[in-house]
């Protein structure tokens, strides 16, 4: 067995694939390199990242997957889960080796990975999408932090761009240190850097950083959902099934009550 290192992107993944065909191990364990542990007695090959390696296999997968399923394919690799990378590993090399439509077979087990996957990714998307709460700064900019299981803010960029198309927003991922900006035209990456005024590590924006009228918002928000609640249907159960705790430190309607 050789063991694949690489560093965990999608490009990074489909070089694997590339240098897999092109060397022909008999079987390759893939690994990301944050979580590889070097083996004296393992034969080892480092990815390098190419761009036209990467070019080549997703446009082979591309002619041999539905739009779906390419778009499935590369949904998964969001997770940032080892396990998950090797299953998309020998995925590839399935639909590679076998006819069109490979993909259909949900008897093949790197297939049903790939489906399982995708499956909580779309629901987190969905959970971002739902519980986000925006805090309006003393400049005019809404800051939501948020830390969801996988790396969903690529998923979510176009739905807060289309939906407060009229406001500057940033939405930071604190797990994974990166954020969204959106400038009323584009939405761009930002790092720490951009927001360093602010601690992450806290939910709420200390008072100097937000406007005026937050807390006042923040008030009337609260007042509205204690005032929907209808105590005598209360179904804990099910409305942390909807609602997980993991959520509620960001959700200011929540807060007190974790």
């Amino acid at each position: 067995m050789v063991t694949y290192i690489f560093d965990g992107s999608f490009e990074g993944l489909l070089t694997a694939v590339f240098d897999f065909y092109e060397l022909k191990p008999v079987k390759v364990r893939l690994i990301w390199d944050k979580i590889y542990q070097p083996s004296m007695v393992e034969e080892s090959h480092e990815i390098i990242n190419d761009e036209a390696k990467t070019k080549r296999v997703w446009n082979g997968l591309r002619k041999k997957l539905s739009n779906n399923w390419a778009q499935t394919f590369y949904k998964v690799h969001l997770a940032e889960d080892a396990k998950v990378f090797q299953d998309m590993f020998d995925f590839a090399r399935y639909i590679f080796d076998n006819p069109k439509g490979a993909e259909a077979n949900f008897g093949n087990p790197h297939v049903m990975a790939i489906t399982q996957m995708e499956r909580k990714i779309s629901r987190e998307r969905h959970r971002m999408k739902a519980f986000i709460r925006f805090q309006k700064t003393a400049d005019g900019i809404y800051y939501c932090p948020i830390e969801p299981d996988y790396n969903v803010l690529p998923l979510v960029a176009k739905f807060f761009r289309d939906r407060y198309a009229d406001q500057q927003w940033i939405i930071y991922d604190v797990k994974r240190k990166y954020g969204l900006y959106y400038n009323l035209h584009t939405v761009e990456q930002i790092t720490y850097e951009f927001i360093a005024s602010v601690d992450t590590s806290k939910v709420q924006l200390p008072a100097e950083l937000t406007d005026e009228k937050e807390e006042l918002a923040s008030m009337l928000w609260k007042d509205y959902f204690n005032s929907t609640n209808i105590p005598a249907r209360k179904n804990m159960k099910l409305h942390i099934q909807h609602v997980p705790k993991r959520y509620w430190k960001y959700l200011n309607e929540k807060e007190g009550k974790n």
